[in-house]
């Protein structure tokens, strides 16, 4: 299963961008949350982390997207 994660840092940005291209990748799962990549505490991504399985591919539009840094 294709799962995607979309992340922006404030509540006034936008996640319009990338949940279309996460949807022209078939995502058939999107995880969307607004909060800094500097904060450990992500519901999202530990969530989408916990219903992973083997075989599955995360996609996100850009790594920073993921991670604060590299």
């Amino acid at each position: 299963m294709k799962i995607g994660y979309a992340r922006v840092s404030t509540e006034d940005q936008d996640l319009s961008i990338q949940r279309r291209i996460l949807s022209e990748q078939e995502c058939e799962r999107i995880f969307e949350e607004k909060i800094s990549g500097a904060t450990k505490a992500r519901p999202e991504l530990d969530r989408m982390l916990e219903q992973m399985r083997k075989g599955d591919t995360i996609i996100i539009w850009k790594l920073d997207r993921l991670a604060r840094s590299t």
